[in-house]
């Protein structure tokens, strides 16, 4: 299968950007969990059992992602982007006809949904790459910018925009969430499958107008090499990225998890009647800095380049996950609350940003979306680790008052990302001296 001819390298942009919207449906997972968590409500799922729905789909769409990113190499990435959407809504759309239980939304949502996103991830990035190494950084930010957008969009359709999804539909009379699920598989095809059809890569030597590569630095491989994934991974750089990435990732997956459940538990302890409203409005301010800062981190690293921001991105990540509940909200409240979520979020938004152009600096533009598809696994170890972190101690703290209960896995996550930063300063570059 082959995509429409390319003639402005920018309509590659607009193509990823559509993808990315729909893929960024796992992120909306949090305004489904108060309704799914609820002890009087239709489903009864523990915190646990939530968060295991949102970690099969991150952790299936990591291992997927290894094998979609040696798919579109052999077979090109228009037919893997197609696949991957028909797959996303397939899930979604049965998620919503049959997931009365936790296993089937465990399955249909979590395992198949995670697939598809699995599969159509890699796409805008491997193709956005080839054909902007002249901004590498910026073309990756914006490339996966959509995800985090596209998650504000579903969040704020399914909880408020004309009523909220969750409060006024019913389809063949499914429940609330289910009938948002059957909707939402519908849309993100018809998105997925629009946008594929401009993902081409570029002709072989491609270079942009006017640019010229630069020329290979002695004693240093950023730029001059390109390792396929079993010389990538037995580099000790593969292992130093990758626990980063699995540090950084593990503060932001928490947080999206249990941004509402823990925003309402802080606030309303600190006596907000409006915390629901509160914490859904963090949510999307958060899903719109996720946004932001994939664009924001890949321009500040084409400056200063890619080890320097990530050691930025973490170091702060872990200082404010810290503060998160002391400072923010303690003193502030609702809006500490809220700027805390967009500065996580933003934060969080930059790994997608700065892994992949890493990837591609310190191991070759041309087997990036193979590479990165290893690189990437450390997302899925993280999406078992942060959201499994918060519900563990959630459970654990039924009956007992207050949010205090929330602050062990910020500290852990916090502690991480502190430790992430000192990891990365260590790290240099395959043959750099």
């Amino acid at each position: 299968m082959r995509g429409i001819k390319i003639t402005n390298r920018w309509v590659v942009v607009i193509g990823a950007i559509l993808i990315q919207l729909a893929l960024g449906a796992i992120y909306a997972w949090s305004v489904f969990t108060k309704l799914l968590t609820d002890p009087e409500g239709l489903y009864k799922f523990s915190a646990q059992e939530a968060a295991w729905v949102f970690s099969a789909g991150l952790a299936t769409f990591a291992i997927v992602m290894v094998m979609a990113g040696k798919w579109q190499a052999k077979s090109g990435p228009t037919i893997v982007a197609f696949t991957g959407g028909i797959v996303l809504g397939i899930g979604y759309i049965l998620g919503g006809l049959f997931g009365s239980s936790f296993w089937a939304q465990f399955f249909f949502i979590g395992i198949i949904g995670g697939a598809g996103i699995g599969l159509a991830y890699v796409v805008p990035i491997a193709v956005g790459v080839k054909w902007f190494p002249d901004k590498k950084g910026l073309i990756t930010g914006l490339a996966v910018a959509g995800f985090g957008f596209g998650a504000t969009i579903w969040v704020k359709l399914a909880d408020s925009w004309f009523g909220g999804l969750l409060n006024t539909t019913t389809v063949f009379g499914l429940s609330s969430v289910q009938s948002v699920f059957f909707i939402y598989g519908i849309i993100f095809t018809v998105f997925v499958l629009i946008g594929s059809m401009v993902m081409v890569n570029p002709p072989e030597g491609y270079k942009p107008a006017g640019w010229v590569p630069p020329a290979p630095v002695a004693g240093k491989a950023e730029g001059s090499v390109n390792f396929e994934p079993k010389k990538m991974l037995r580099t000790p750089q593969f292992y130093s990225l990758w626990t980063v990435f699995i540090f950084s990732a593990l503060a932001g997956l928490m947080v999206i998890y249990c941004i509402k459940l823990f925003g309402i538990d802080a606030l309303k302890y600190h006596g907000l009647e409006n915390a629901g409203i509160i914490a859904g409005t963090a949510m999307a301010w958060y899903a719109i800095f996720n946004g932001l800062g994939r664009i924001v981190w890949g321009m500040v690293s084409d400056k200063i380049g890619r080890k320097m921001a990530i050691i930025a991105m973490t170091l702060l990540q872990g200082i404010i996950m810290l503060m998160l509940y002391h400072v923010f909200i303690s003193f502030a409240l609702s809006v500490g609350f809220i700027i805390a979520a967009c500065i996580v979020g933003f934060n969080f938004g930059g790994n997608f940003a700065l892994f992949p152009a890493a990837t591609a600096d310190f191991f070759g533009n041309k087997n990036v979306g193979k590479n990165y598809g290893w690189m990437f696994t450390a997302y899925g170890v993280a999406g078992i680790l942060g959201p499994q972190l918060a519900g563990v101690f959630k459970d654990a703290a039924t009956g007992s008052s207050g949010p205090v209960v929330w602050m062990t896995p910020f500290i852990i996550a916090g502690v991480a990302c502190i430790l992430g930063s000192v990891i990365m300063m260590l790290t240099k570059v395959p043959g750099e001296n």
